[in-house]
């Protein structure tokens, strides 16, 4: 498909699907599989730009629903975009807003309290703000305008995320609306020629229900596709079983998206199934509650007493300016435990240097046809250690 985007594969892992690949996007070159780091109203919690920049990562998302709130898209368009308003220039994704109406909009707003549920139909979803509890109108059309607005290199088509679990004929609603959306959200797409759209495909734990949702997103054509609907609650062997009966039916020559993962463990499961790109909150907000990754495997918990006069670095095999700069543990620890806001910026340098570290690590074992040790490593590891729960979410 012509458009903003281009991707070519660079090679493949003989003993699975893995795939190491290049997206070029409008504001320079991503080599796949990538981490994306979520920075859901237009910043990564607790870092600068610069710092965002220093820890390697290519691409940052912004998301519709809370940024079309605060500031409003109007103010980011005057700004002249995303780029220009945030001061990031590398390539940003914007989410499409679908899964915060219904992940945030039944939380209390600031009143307090739970509020009613989102009224669906098949023209979009009316909610509730989150934040004052104003009544809201979201469709595939006004979900579009409000990202061409933002100016996002990759934006995604709107769609109805069910939560799990949910009995097969709400899942199968939802698909069937998430299909009639992808082609009003394709319709309404008025910046083609510099913002690629992608597809999500949905369908829960039902592998013919994510046939079904598949194959109308490929009649309607898009420049990647998604797999959305995990990491919320199914686990990883549900996961993984969703994952190798999609991607096969997704197309080859195109990016594939697994939205909201994940664990470095379970990045690399859907690699080995073919996923090319991921977003997470998890790097960042554990960083943000004292947990941070490292190549051991092990998830270390900075507020443990057993750190109090460990004046090692973080993780020995860490780039990170948190590690080389001569940080220990014991200091993050004390910062953690006086609540200095210094702690949440060393810890969230270093887990998203770890992140962008680990999948230029999966890339290179991509390269050198050494993928399958690199996964039974991590395998081993996350056996062994103290890998962290599955998150989802905003950041």
């Amino acid at each position: 498909m012509s458009g903003p985007i281009a991707f070519s594969l660079l090679g493949r892992d003989e003993n699975t699907k893995a795939r190491r690949g290049r997206l070029v996007l409008p504001h320079g070159t991503v080599e796949t599989p990538v981490f994306m780091a979520v920075g859901t109203r237009g910043a990564v919690k607790a870092l600068t730009i610069d710092q965002v920049h220093a820890t390697g990562t290519e691409v940052v998302l912004g998301n519709t629903y809370h940024l079309a709130l605060r500031p409003g898209a109007e103010v980011v368009r005057a700004a002249g975009g995303l780029h220009r308003f945030t001061g990031w220039t590398r390539n940003m994704l914007t989410d499409s807003g679908g899964f915060q109406v219904w992940s945030l909009a039944t939380r209390g707003g600031r009143g307090g309290g739970d509020m009613a549920p989102p009224e669906v139909s098949e023209k979009g979803v009316r909610f509730r703000s989150h934040y004052d509890g104003s009544l809201l109108d979201l469709s595939p059309e006004k979900s579009i305008e409000i990202q061409n607005a933002l100016g996002a290199d990759v934006i995604m088509a709107f769609d109805e995320c069910a939560p799990h679990p949910s009995p097969k004929e709400a899942v199968a609603a939802a698909v069937a609306r998430t299909s009639l959306w992808a082609a009003r959200s394709r319709g309404a797409h008025q910046r083609r020629e510099e913002q690629a759209l992608f597809g999500i495909v949905q369908g829960g734990v039902f592998l013919d229900l994510r046939d079904e949702s598949a194959t109308a997103l490929r009649k309607v054509g898009f420049d990647g596709y998604a797999v959305g609907g995990l990491s919320v609650g199914e686990g990883p062997e549900q996961m993984a079983r969703v994952l190798d009966h999609t991607c096969p039916r997704l197309p080859e020559e195109q990016p594939r998206y697994l939205m909201g993962v994940g664990t470095p463990i379970d990045i690399c499961e859907a690699v080995s199934r073919g996923i090319d790109m991921f977003d997470c909150v998890l790097p960042t907000r554990n960083a943000r509650n004292a947990q941070v990754f490292t190549w051991s495997g092990e998830q270390l918990k900075l507020r443990n007493a057993r750190f109090r006069e460990d004046f090692s670095p973080l993780d020995p095999l860490c780039s990170c300016a948190t590690c080389k700069g001569g940080f220990t543990r014991a200091y993050l620890r004390h910062l953690f435990s006086v609540e200095e806001v210094t702690a949440l910026t060393l810890a969230t340098i270093h887990n998203l240097t770890f992140y962008q570290d680990f999948m230029g690590k999966m890339r290179e074992a991509l390269l050198q046809g050494q993928f399958a040790s690199f996964l039974e490593k991590w395998r081993h590891l996350c056996r062994n250690g103290d890998s962290s729960p599955r998150e989802t979410g905003d950041d």
